[in-house]
């Protein structure tokens, strides 16, 4: 399919700055995006086995580089010019420092290094950077004509792009070798001392020259994903399996935990190379139900100074314990959880104030407080706590009406007073949560 271009005008403007804008046009067009995914997945079977977010994730980054370099009118200007005049980055005349292979080619040496650690043979990874490369071509031939470029300027433009592929080729196979040299892991380790020097308070941060080599710019935004496998090595496997897919995630063990920096939240993200050893979703077992995964935690987000903050807090967040459901949590969801348990003299001063007659030893009192508390968390809807606890309406009905005897406040009637207002039921959740989970240890 022939993909055409917006760039219709060109009055006034020299060719070289229509071959450039067309060229941005492209590095943010996710239809070529996708063409060129196909492209090398249809011409290299072995590439197409991988999960596509990951050839998507490399093409992506690789064409953003080009763009910028492509786009660079004044690096057009010395390196085509040497070319025509005889001399450039192969002769004499124009240095290394700013030739093709002075650019950023970050996102090229890590698709190399990827395919190694997954056992991609050398020739399948060239021929899925061949395809792609050949696709780009043409669809910059076929913009660049309807823009109205003459053929000679087309010509440039293209002789840029082959200038362009064959350096890409050059990082793959870097890329490529230096991960056959380096065990997994090296490997592995040398992501994990990236990030805890990114991430961990009182570490020094990472050079500029070090997170561009990761694929990170300045300015770049990501999310934050922290998991804890709870120690089990199969668990463990499986996650790091699942960020390997992630389109555009650097991730590495830290402290025992998996962490990784993404660019867009994961919603429902499947790996599906064989290896998911019965799981599917996040979170589900591999037949859709709930409890087979871990509990990951993922920041909004943030630019990389701010990563640090976002590290403690999504630790702070998987301190809080087991969730009802494993998962995917976004960190805002567990906002109000965080900060409660920050504050536990608070919670045990207020849970004193309102259940002082409540006796943690009487089972009775705990079912009261465990239906009350599910009461406050299904927005005081009486079915659906009767639902939730495969008990009938009136039973609930009737255990509030004895926490109202027992504290003469009233969870289902707007009264004056501390149960009223949405502060009101924050204590009130706070304070029934905090004596549950303090439980029988009041006994003397």
């Amino acid at each position: 399919m022939t993909v055409l271009t917006d760039v219709t005008e060109r009055s006034g403007r020299p060719d070289r700055e229509t071959v450039a804008e067309v060229l941005r046009a492209m590095a943010a067009d996710a239809d070529v995006q996708g063409e060129l995914v196909h492209a090398a997945r249809s011409h290299s079977p072995e590439v197409a086995r991988l999960a596509e977010a990951e050839t998507h994730w490399h093409v992506t980054a690789m064409i953003n580089a080009a763009g910028a370099w492509l786009g660079d009118t004044d690096l057009g200007e010395r390196g085509l010019g040497a070319r025509d005049s005889g001399t450039g980055s192969s002769g004499t005349g124009v240095s290394d420092e700013h030739g093709i292979d002075a650019q950023d080619f970050a996102a090229a040496l890590l698709l190399g290094a990827d395919r190694a650690a997954q056992g991609v043979p050398m020739t399948a990874v060239l021929r899925g950077v061949q395809a792609a490369h050949t696709r780009a071509v043409e669809i910059t031939v076929d913009r660049c004509r309807s823009a109205g470029v003459p053929d000679a300027a087309l010509l440039t433009a293209v002789l840029r792009l082959k200038e362009y592929g064959d350096a890409l080729q050059r990082h793959v196979v870097h890329g490529y070798r230096a991960a056959e040299w380096d065990p997994p892991r090296a490997l592995g380790e040398t992501r994990a001392r990236l990030l805890r020097r990114l991430l961990v308070e009182g570490e020094p941060p990472p050079a500029a020259e070090e997170l561009t080599r990761a694929g990170l710019r300045q300015g770049a935004v990501r999310h934050l994903l922290v998991a804890d496998p709870g120690g089990d090595p199969a668990r463990t496997r499986r996650l790091a399996h699942r960020l390997a897919a992630l389109r555009g995630c650097l991730f590495g063990m830290l402290d025992g935990r998996l962490v990784g920096l993404y660019p867009r939240l994961p919603a429902g993200e499947r790996i599906d190379d064989g290896d998911t050893e019965g799981e599917g979703e996040w979170g589900e077992n591999g037949d859709g139900t709930e409890g087979g995964g871990p509990l990951v935690v993922v920041s909004p987000a943030v630019p990389l100074d701010g990563l640090r903050a976002a590290h403690g807090l999504c630790v702070r967040a998987l301190a809080l314990g087991p969730r009802p459901h494993p998962g995917v949590y976004e960190l805002t969801e567990l906002a109000a959880e965080i900060a409660l348990a920050d504050q536990p003299l608070l919670g045990a001063w207020l849970s004193a104030h309102l259940l002082a007659d409540l006796d943690p030893r009487d089972d009775f009192h705990r079912q009261i407080a465990v239906t009350a508390l599910t009461f406050l968390d299904h927005g005081r809807r009486l079915d659906r706590t009767a639902a939730t606890l495969f008990t009938h309406p009136n039973t609930v009905r009737y255990r509030l009406a004895r926490l109202q005897q027992l504290t003469g406040e009233s969870l289902t009637d707007d009264l004056p007073g501390i149960s009223s207002g949405p502060l009101g039921t924050l204590h009130w959740w706070w304070a029934l949560r905090t004596w549950l989970e303090s439980g029988p240890a009041r006994e003397s």
